[in-house]
């Protein structure tokens, strides 16, 4: 259903952590504007993790009214209980997104069948394309391929975000999961490499400082163009290893804020970039030619 640079898109907050609907707003037709090939909305890098259920749902209501269809929005609905996961699943289906994307419950550490029987009842509830989501460096557990192939048999089930770092399990992915079967790479610095494997494209960080050079990479990628791809992308190098000099989204909030497109705000316990690593990211962001 998608390919190309999706980004994982910041959530707008004022100073003491309210939401900054403006800000939204205005970050979504500079996405637009960018080239951006779909949205993001509410995953890690959007802070779900703190947002409570009011504010998570608000957040992918107005990101699809303010999008009215010129991009596709992809609400992040995980989470470590299958009944929220279901009931944020639903309230993405209700906002109108076209896709959520839903994380391995985190902390508990499932088995392989906890987490198909996890996929599968939300699947079976919601009646709205889902992405799976593996991060095992965030969640303490791994959906591994053979899992991913089960589930990539249910029909609402249509692609895989993964963060693994492996880019073995591209192939495998693909072998087990079928030529339809969307693949996309968690990881900035090795989504070429994934995309000139088979892979569709990446759930990305980077494209929040660097939209329009990320859609470029991804879309020069998919037609074979590995030379100009990797020049381009020789340029980003800096933001996908530096946007994560601190815990994501610290840094990466920073950044756009520095490119004056949100203000500055941050959800406890995360803080605000320290000083200290601020040259670093700016420094990176001038390499990449967006500040």
């Amino acid at each position: 259903m998608f390919q190309g640079s999706i980004v994982a898109l910041v959530t707008p907050m004022h100073e003491d952590g309210s939401l900054d609907e403006a800000a939204l707003r205005s970050l979504i037709e500079h996405h637009i504007a960018q080239q951006t090939d779909a949205l993001v909305i509410v995953g890690t890098t959007g802070e779900s993790a703190t947002l409570d259920h009011k504010a998570h749902c608000k957040v992918i209501e107005l990101s699809v009214e303010q999008a009215k269809g010129r991009i596709p929005v992809i609400a992040g609905t995980g989470a470590n209980s299958t009944r929220e996961a279901i009931e944020l699943s639903e309230c993405a289906k209700q906002a109108g997104a076209v896709a959520h994307l839903s994380v391995t419950p985190y902390y508990n550490k499932p088995t392989q069948e906890g987490l198909f029987a996890h996929f599968k009842a939300i699947a079976e509830q919601v009646d709205l394309p889902m992405i799976l989501y593996n991060v095992p460096g965030r969640t303490g557990c791994d959906l591994l391929p053979a899992t991913v192939a089960r589930l990539a048999k249910i029909d609402n089930i249509i692609g895989l975000k993964d963060a693994t770092g492996d880019l073995g399990r591209v192939r495998i992915h693909r072998r087990l999961c079928g030529a339809e079967f969307d693949l996309f790479s968690g990881n900035d610095d090795t989504a070429l490499d994934s995309i000139l494997l088979g892979g569709n494209g990446v759930i990305s960080v980077t494209a929040n400082v660097a939209p329009q050079a990320m859609h470029d990479v991804c879309r020069l990628g998919l037609q074979g163009e590995r030379q100009a791809a990797e020049g381009i992308d020789a340029r980003l190098q800096g933001l996908h290893q530096h946007l994560f000099i601190e815990p994501n989204p610290i840094p990466v909030k920073w950044a756009v804020h520095a490119q004056g497109l949100i203000p500055v705000g941050i959800r406890l316990p995360l803080t605000w970039l320290t000083e200290e690593h601020q040259a670093t990211v700016r420094a990176a962001m001038q390499q990449a030619g967006v500040l």
